[in-house]
């Protein structure tokens, strides 16, 4: 039996199999070699994000636990590229591993999943808003802090199993998510950037792959679509200057627009995790600027916030 020319890993939830499809179809419609099935074998990886579901990522080590034996299993060679939302990945990938491309962004904005209420102004005070996300909890504080928000972990289907059991009276889950897995339905209400700025990276698809697989490196070069790197790239920059704990809230959203699509507009926010303190800021320039304007803005709230606030 022919080995497959490609061999993908990935988490092994539905919404990170939907997003591994995508890929497989990007690769096959960019290189018809790769069209047949057995060309591209999915490796599904269980990552320590996913075995531990009772405490906060916060608690037992952030976001990377998303992907660390991913990383390992690329640099041991196992797979040859890794697909990843762009908001799991690290802000500094490991040694030996490049974020190379991203497929066109999806919408980046957060759903509420509110049955009973619909949307977030008619949730009633003291009602339990359930999440695992500190950025969206300090975000949901600071404008209701009448509201209770628990610790919320699990798939998809998971939370929304739980939401419908009646353990908490609402949620918030990237509409992204949703739509990639056709559930956009369940979302009562979307809420604005303006009421909830998105997670660094949020609606992105991140492929990587080892540094020095050079042919690897090549075809998925093919896949990028700049606009949406270009963006992830403002946002991680930011991130990157701020340097936050995974204890830190922090968000952010850049957009290009303009006549020729090269006017960036970089928004982003840090925040106390009860919501008491949010700090935002904004930068303006071209999308050739990105990283250096999401430096500038990560430096400004950083300033802005102060020592011991990250």
């Amino acid at each position: 039996m022919a080995l497959p020319a490609l061999r993908i890993g990935t988490r092994g939830s539905p919404l990170a199999l939907a997003q591994t499809e995508a890929v497989r179809a990007a690769l096959a419609r960019c290189d018809p070699e790769l069209a047949a099935h057995a060309a591209v074998a999915v490796v599904v990886i269980t990552t320590s994000g996913d075995r531990i579901l009772d405490r906060a990522l916060a608690d037992v080590g952030g976001k990377g636990l998303f992907t660390k034996e991913i990383d390992d299993a690329l640099l041991a060679g196992t797979i040859d590229l890794a697909v990843h939302s762009v908001k799991d990945l690290p802000t500094r990938m490991p040694g030996g591993i490049r974020f190379v491309c991203t497929l066109p962004r999806e919408d980046p904005r957060d759903a509420l999943i509110a049955p009973a209420h619909g949307d977030l102004s008619r949730v009633p005070p003291g009602a339990v808003v359930g999440t695992a996300s500190l950025r969206r909890q300090a975000q949901i504080l600071h404008r209701r802090p009448d509201l209770k928000v628990v610790t919320f972990r699990g798939n998809v289907q998971t939370r929304l199993r739980k939401l419908v059991a009646g353990d908490v009276d609402a949620t918030l889950l990237a509409l992204a998510g949703l739509k990639r897995l056709g559930m956009a339905d369940a979302a009562t209400a979307v809420m604005s950037d303006d009421d909830m700025l998105p997670a660094v990276g949020q609606g992105a698809i991140g492929i990587t792959c080892r540094a020095d697989d050079t042919p690897t490196l090549l075809r998925l070069a093919e896949l990028n679509h700049p606009p949406t790197f270009t963006t992830v790239d403002a946002e991680r920059a930011m991130l990157a200057a701020l340097d936050g704990s995974c204890r830190t809230p922090i968000a952010g959203l850049a957009t290009l627009g303009g006549d020729g699509g090269d006017d960036l507009h970089l928004r982003g926010l840090v925040a106390r995790p009860d919501g008491s303190c949010v700090i935002e800021a904004e930068r303006r320039g071209s999308g050739h600027e990105a990283a250096a304007l999401g430096d500038e803005l990560g430096a400004e709230l950083r300033r802005r916030a102060g020592p011991g606030f990250l």
